[in-house]
């Protein structure tokens, strides 16, 4: 199998994108990828790290307001088309997979023109700009949401495959989690993470309910700010505290976080699509935080998916205090019942077998064609 992937942007385009790679080399050990990028992406560092080939077109998205930017935006579009049908005519891949970002646009459509299969990857409840715009072209829309079909309605084919992150997160191995963070099989941990370059409110929340800590005496707090708050964040608690409280750990970033999620009790976090999808794979509780500084507000709708079924609280970061953020964790935490009750509802919600959904469509686009 020949396979071109495209995503870029944010890690939650990147990362689905290398969970199809990793599952295609799982069951298709000899599958050929490039992957097909921009200049200025994440993407650019991260892909060649996991020894996919690379290659990166010029390419930004379109203003919301009208612009004179936005002409220039079509002419990189344009061009971005252009240099995205000669590399797929070097490589001639048996299918193209788009997992999001305006990258995606100029590669799927060049697919589309030159009657490649093509399947683009919808992970927000909110169906992207891009995402809306290939729909009509792709050959297959693949949704992480149920209930999202109408957002396609030019749409060839939809399926219902959840996120490929799930699977990747369902596999991890707990017992290495608890060595990472050198604690005991089975002790209670609440995880609050602000996302890989941390977030000011839930930071700042953190710091207020340091104090506090304490009262919850079995339980381990892991905080992982992100490296720009680590340092600030340990010089606040220790201000406020005296010392850093014994059951708290404060980490700038964790490398092996599919394996400290599998060991993880109850969560605190932003409401990214993937990662929405990592932890209803292994069915953690949570408290979300959706960040408001994102387009169509597609965090909170992520979040509240998750919270009408039981899975989740959602605090809106209008209302985060260190006293909210605190009142909400004791809760679960002192209730056994409601953490399995949480724990139910968001397994039911997982899809561990996504990345597996998404290479059998690959699959079976691969034979249509041939």
């Amino acid at each position: 199998m020949r396979v071109v992937l495209s995503g870029g942007g944010t890690g939650g385009h990147i990362y689905p994108a290398l969970a199809i790679a990793k599952q295609c080399a799982v069951e298709f050990p000899n599958t050929k990828f490039l992957y097909i990028g921009g200049q200025k992406g994440l993407e650019s560092s991260i892909v060649p790290k996991e020894n996919i080939p690379f290659e990166a077109i010029n390419i930004t998205g379109f203003r919301r307001k009208l612009s004179a930017e936005n002409l220039k935006t079509v002419v990189r579009f344009l061009r971005g088309v252009s240099t995205s049908k000669k590399l797929l005519k070097e490589f001639k891949p048996d299918v193209v997979v788009g997992t999001g970002g305006y990258v995606c646009g100029p590669v799927v459509y060049a697919a589309a023109k030159l009657g490649i299969p093509s399947i683009i990857h919808e992970q927000n409840a909110v169906a992207g700009l891009t995402n809306r715009f290939l729909s009509k072209y792709a050959s297959t829309v693949a949704l992480s949401f149920e209930g999202m079909e109408d957002a396609f309605p030019g749409a060839k084919n939809i399926i219902y495959t959840g996120n490929p992150r799930a699977t990747t997160v369902y596999e991890a191995d707990k017992t290495k989690g608890y060595t990472t963070l050198g604690l005991i099989p089975g002790t209670p941990i609440v995880l609050v993470v602000g996302g890989s370059r941390g977030a000011k409110a839930i930071n700042d929340a953190m710091i207020e309910m340091a104090p506090y800590l304490h009262t919850l005496d079995q339980v381990r707090f892991v905080y992982v700010t992100g490296e720009n708050y680590y340092e600030p964040t340990l010089r606040a608690i220790k201000a406020k505290t005296g010392n850093l409280p014994r059951g708290l750990q404060v980490l700038p970033y964790v490398h092996n976080m599919p394996e400290v999620l599998a060991s993880t009790t109850l969560i605190v976090n932003r409401a990214g699509a993937s990662f929405l999808a990592e932890i209803t794979s292994l069915g953690i509780p949570s408290i979300l935080i959706p960040s408001p500084n994102v387009t169509n507000n597609h965090q909170e709708k992520n979040a509240r998916t998750l919270e009408k079924a039981g899975a989740a609280e959602v605090i809106l970061e209008s209302a985060l205090t260190g006293e909210t953020l605190f009142g909400a964790i004791q809760k679960i935490m002192r209730d056994v019942a409601i953490q399995v009750s949480m724990s139910n509802a968001s397994r039911r919600l997982g899809k561990p077998d996504s990345a597996q959904l998404l290479v059998e469509e690959m699959r079976r686009l691969m034979q249509k064609r041939r």
